[in-house]
């Protein structure tokens, strides 16, 4: 398969089994992560690995977004720990989680799995949950699991507005 007939399969899926997941996925899928480009190679980041049925207890506290997962990972950053644009003061932390969270989810993807980027949660009540997560700018959390039989993308996956509309040509 080439990149984009992977990006063009892969969708936010919402319908996931409980069906565990194997430990060589979970690690090539954190692989993916780190091997994604940060700004200077400074890696500020961090992954936390949801998955004992506790901690996915508590993870549903904090979100209602799990649907069904047997396990998540949460990305998050360390501003301080990032490259700083000089000439602007833009900090990347958040830029570089975000690559390293879209690595994640491409993976798991080619890995047959499925997984959303959830946005939506309570990240004040997750770090007080998860004390390891403090100090840290949370970005995401990554539900992943096998899609159950009848998952499909939203019908708004397919809605494009064409390179046409985002491209300038200079």
């Amino acid at each position: 398969m080439t990149f984009l007939e992977l990006a063009k399969k892969r969708y936010s899926c919402r319908s996931l089994q409980d069906r565990p997941v194997e430990e060589e996925k979970l690690h090539r899928i954190l692989e993916a992560g780190n091997l994604a480009p940060t700004a200077v190679n400074k890696q500020p980041i961090h992954f936390w690995v949801l998955k004992s049925s506790e901690a996915m207890k508590k993870l549903a506290e904090t979100t209602h977004f799990v649907f069904g997962a047997p396990v998540a990972i949460v990305i998050g950053s360390k501003a301080e720990e990032a490259w700083v644009r000089s000439f602007d003061e833009k900090n990347f932390a958040e830029v570089d989680a975000s690559i390293a969270a879209t690595h994640m989810m491409l993976e798991a993807e080619d890995l047959g799995l499925g997984t959303t980027w959830v946005g939506h949660f309570d990240a004040p009540k997750m770090k007080k949950l998860f004390p390891e997560m403090a100090g840290f700018e949370l970005s995401c959390v990554l539900p992943i699991g096998y899609p159950t039989d009848d998952a499909v993308p939203s019908t708004r996956h397919a809605e494009r507005k064409g390179t046409e509309a985002l491209v300038s040509w200079l």
